[in-house]
Parts: C-alpha cells; sequence; structure tokens
C-alpha cells in the first residue's frame, strides 16, 4: 500500500492546505470560513463547456424558502436525448461550498455523460441545521423528477450524485425515494460519502498526515450541522446504519488518503450485501477532495470519466450491475 502521496500529489495538497481554514482551531465562525475560502486564488483552467446553464429557484419543503439551483443542459448535437438528469448535491461539511465551488463538476458531468445537471444550493448549518439539508435535498429531487420531460432527461434515468457532505445527502434522498414511494432512481453516485456521523473521523489506511481533511475538521462540520441535539444515529445522518435493500445501483469513490474511506467503502460493502448491484472505483495514493483536480491529476480524470460512463449507461442500457468496478490510482 502507498504510505505517502506521489510528489505531485504532496505539491498540490500542500497548496490545498495553505488556502483552507483552520477549522475547529483559529477558526470557529461558519461564515468567517467561507469568507476564507471566497479569498483563495481564482482557478486558473477554463471550466468545461456545456450547452446552457441556468440559474433557478425551486419550492423547498413546507416552510421552507425556495431553493436555488443551477441546471446544465449538454450542447444539443452532442446530446439530443433523451438524456439522464443528475441531481448533484456538493461537498462541504455541510457548512461551506456552494453552486461555485463545484460549477467545474458539475459542468465535467454535464459535458462527459451527456446528461442534464442540477446543482442544489441546500441550506447550509449552522444557520439551518440537520435534518435541513435532507429536506431541502429531497424537494430539489422531487422538483426534478417532476420535470424531467422539461430537462430533457429520460423518466428511467434518474441519478442522485454528492461528493463528500453531499455524497452523504445523495445516499439519504436515495434512501427517502425508496420509503416514501418515489421518485423512482436508476442510480446513486456517492464520491467519498460521509456516511457515519457517529464517531470522530479515524486517520486514513495509508497515512494521516495524506489528507488535508483533519479529524478536528470533522469534529467542527459535526458539531455545526447537529448542533447540541442533532441524532447523529439517525439514519438520514449516518446512512450506513440504515436498512439498504430495494436501493438503486451505487457507484462509490473512494481515496486511500481519505478520512472517510473506511466507511465509503463500508457503505459500498453493505449495499452489496443486501443486494444492491455497486460498482466502486478506489484510488490508493489518492485523498478527500481529489476529484475535482482532473486538470491536475491523473487519478481525478479517471475518476471523473468512471462516473461519467455509470450516468450514460442508465440511459444506453450498458449499465454494469452486481460487480465491483476495480482499483485504481
Amino acid at each position: 500500500m502507498t504510505a505517502e502521496p506521489a510528489p505531485d500529489v504532496r505539491a498540490l495538497l500542500d497548496a490545498i492546505k495553505a488556502h483552507f481554514p483552520d477549522l475547529g482551531g483559529a477558526v470557529t465562525d461558519a461564515a468567517q470560513a467561507r469568507r476564507l475560502l471566497a479569498q483563495a486564488p481564482a482557478w486558473p483552467f477554463e471550466p468545461p463547456a456545456v450547452g446552457s446553464v441556468e440559474s433557478r429557484a425551486v419550492p423547498g419543503p413546507a416552510g421552507a424558502p425556495d431553493i436555488p439551483v443551477r441546471v446544465y443542459r449538454p450542447d444539443p448535437e452532442r446530446s439530443p436525448g433523451p438524456r439522464p438528469t443528475v441531481v448533484f448535491f456538493h461537498g462541504g461539511g455541510w457548512v461551506i461550498g456552494s453552486l461555485d465551488t463545484h460549477d467545474p463538476i458539475a459542468r465535467a458531468l454535464c459535458r462527459d455523460a451527456g446528461a442534464a445537471v442540477v446543482s442544489v444550493d441546500y441550506r447550509l448549518a449552522p444557520e439551518a441545521r440537520f435534518p435541513a439539508a435532507v429536506d431541502d435535498a429531497y424537494a430539489a429531487l422531487c422538483w426534478v423528477a417532476a420535470h424531467l420531460g422539461e430537462l430533457g432527461g429520460d423518466p428511467g434515468a434518474l441519478v442522485v450524485a454528492g461528493d463528500s457532505a453531499g455524497g452523504n445527502l445523495a445516499a439519504v434522498a436515495a434512501l427517502i425515494a425508496r420509503d416514501r414511494g418515489g421518485p423512482p432512481l436508476a442510480l446513486q453516485v456517492l464520491v467519498y460519502p460521509a456516511t457515519d456521523a457517529r464517531v470522530r473521523l479515524a486517520p486514513p489506511a495509508e497515512d494521516a498526515a495524506g489528507d488535508f481533511l483533519t479529524a478536528d475538521h470533522g469534529h467542527w462540520f459535526a458539531e455545526q450541522y447537529f448542533g447540541p441535539d442533532g441524532d447523529r444515529a439517525h439514519p438520514h445522518a449516518s446512512p450506513l446504519v440504515a436498512e439498504l435493500h430495494r436501493l438503486p445501483p451505487a457507484h462509490v469513490v473512494t481515496a486511500g488518503f481519505d478520512r472517510l474511506c473506511a466507511e465509503g467503502r463500508a457503505y459500498a460493502a453493505k449495499l452489496r450485501a443486501a443486494g444492491v448491484p455497486v460498482t466502486e472505483s478506489h484510488y490508493p495514493g489518492m485523498f478527500h477532495g481529489f476529484f475535482g483536480f482532473p486538470e491536475l491529476l491523473a487519478d481525478a480524470r479517471a475518476a471523473q470519466q468512471s462516473v461519467a460512463e455509470v450516468i450514460a449507461a442508465t440511459v444506453s442500457g450498458r449499465k454494469k450491475s452486481g460487480e465491483d468496478g476495480g482499483s485504481a490510482g
């Protein structure tokens, strides 16, 4: 197993750490953390080109405000439809992150999978604690399902996807859709998902120094999201404790130098044990957040391509089922 990240990965990690707020240390206020992240250097690469991008607001859960979303449609000449439709939830510990931080990922999924992507700006903690983000995630999913025709979507190719905390929300949205009788999902894409909020984050298997996400970060995120009274053992907080039968197929991406690696792989194993078709892409030398750096990391390009392929296959019918997608990296 890899004992140290490759030199190019180490340099990128050092650059990330230089601009990432000291959450739970010098930085304790969520608004301050968001301001500091907004001051990070601009991404120097051109974002992936798509057919169109539209900002909208969709109805929130009962008594809650409307939910801002960003709708990405592929080039109609390359992807005339019917196409997959992806409801995407950004990462950021349920506290930081936004439509803007994950715009390149949403664009890449739209372009490479030929999918309509609806990126969801769910309410953040601590201003709106658990289960507000969950409620927004499911409300957005229901809106998208009701507007598939407008989006050019195939009714049998509705997908939920997300990274980190967004992976948690995607997994939970799939649980709720099953338990409430819909909408029917073709796939859940979980990129280094948070699946167990009951315990503090453990060091990654390979090397605790190989990830910028620290145990203190994880503890701080959880404190903001759950507050003093939130039920961290609820299945909508920790989907790893849920009953997982009758869920849609899953594609799970994990990274070896990631404190969420073990719980992501455990969730994939429990899904498989429950009879859910699962494919996995595991990258032993990668870190939490690597998925967003395809311009710099070959493994990130491979991971994004693996996700695009399984999403595209929800329409083509070529989706793999019941098999491990293998390891990469």
